[in-house]
Order: structure tokens, then sequence, then C-alpha cells
């Protein structure tokens, strides 16, 4: 396995012996500080070990062999400005990065362009590569802590749409059985109704038997009276 490829300038991979081990170690050792910036006197460090600092070798097991990659401590050219900004077009092309929003993708390559820039800077001007490697670092910090407000938020809009779709089922669960209950309610109402209206119908009819039975009695009252009328009548026309 070799190491990835990257816009940011490396020195041939070297195999780590017995002979190279201690200096890695140190490399490594070195690679582990953060950067620091004196407050007076010259940088004592070589460009090496401060490119060391900032981009600490990178390390592969390929077979039985440690190999090891130093960042590049060459000067930069014009040309191999132009040549940087050549390579950053086609790697966006090749690995068919966004142009535009969020993309892991462009991030990763524009931070490569980045750091080979730091590097370039950090040969002309090591002062100037340990500035840039902070501003470097602290935007990194910035992308981060989004990342984790980002993943913290779209957790708790996940949270929170699980409460509402529980809720939501709740609410939908209480509303059938309400529906089912007024369903009921309706078909009781129904029937009472149906009772209702047989009961006043039978009412009706016994009210209406009442009245032709209370009708006939006063009719058989009255003919009683003119027959008793009729007989008075009789019995008055006798005597006189």
């Amino acid at each position: 396995m070799s190491a990835p490829k990257s816009l940011l300038k490396y020195d041939d991979s070297v195999v780590v012996n017995a002979n190279t081990t201690e200096k890695s170690q140190k490399i490594r050792s070195a690679s582990s500080q953060q950067p620091q910036k004196e407050k007076s006197g010259p940088i004592k460090e070589s460009n090496q070990q401060i490119l060391n600092t900032i981009f600490p070798p990178r390390q592969w097991l390929e077979g039985d062999k440690l190999w090891m990659q130093q960042v590049s401590s060459a000067a930069s050219t014009k040309e191999d400005v132009i040549q940087l900004a050549e390579l950053l077009d086609k790697k966006l092309q090749r690995r068919r990065a966004k142009r535009r929003g969020i993309c892991p993708i462009r991030r990763e390559i524009y931070a490569q362009c980045f750091d080979e820039l730091i590097r370039q800077e950090t040969v002309n001007c090591p002062e100037r590569g340990l500035l840039l490697a902070c501003v470097r670092d602290e935007l990194q910090m910035n992308v981060a802590a989004h990342k984790i407000l980002y993943e913290d938020s779209l957790a708790f809009g996940t949270r929170e749409t699980l409460i509402a779709e529980q809720g939501k089922a709740d609410l939908e669960k209480r509303i059938s059985d309400l529906e089912e209950k007024n369903d009921e309610l309706k078909k009781q109402l129904a029937e009472q109704l149906s009772k209702y209206e047989a009961t006043e119908i039978k009412a009706i009819e016994i009210q209406q038997l009442e009245e032709r039975r209370h009708s006939e009695d006063v009719h058989a009252l009255e003919r009683s009276i003119q027959q008793l009328k009729d007989q008075m009548t009789q019995i008055g026309t006798i005597m006189d």
C-alpha cells in the first residue's frame, strides 16, 4: 500500500530501517508538539523541522517494510504555483467535486492546496508559515465546531420529529377512538329515536282509540237522553 496522492508536495518515500528509526522517532516527537511563536529572536529550528512540525511525516506499511515521507523543503517558483493551480482544477474535475454548496471532496482538495501554499511560504519565511498554520488550524476547529453543532441540531431535530410522530400517532388513535365512540352514540341515538317514534305512534293510536270510544260514549248518551226525552213527551201527551 502506497501513500495517498496529495497536492501537498512530499519528498521521495524512504524505508525506515535501524539507522533511521531514531531519527523517525525524533521527527514524530517533534510533530506531536504544537507550533509556538517566539516573542523575539530568530527561530532555531531548521526549515525541515518546522515543516515536520506543521505537517507530520506520513508513514505506512507495505509488506513488512515501514515507509516514510516527509514534506518537501524545496523552494517553489512561479511555475510551481501555476502548476499547482492546474492540478487543483484537474483534481476537482477528476473527483467530480461540487462547484457550490457543501462538498466534503471540494473542501478536502482545497485544504490540500492550502497546505501546499503553507509549505511554500514556510520554506521562504518560517514565521509566516507558522502563522498560516495557526490560521489553518483555527479554521479547521471552526469547521469541526460547526459540524458538531450541525450534527447536534440534526439529532435534536430527529428526536423532536420522532416525538412529534409519536404524539401524532397518539392523537390519531385518540381521534379514531372518539370517532368510534361517536358512531356508537349515533347508533344508540338512532335506536332511541326509533323507539321514541314507535312509542309516539302507539300513544297516538291509543289516543285516537280513546277519542273514538269517548265519541261513541257521547253519542250513546245523547241517544239515551233523546230517547228519555221522547218517552217523557209521550207520557206527557198521554196524561193530557
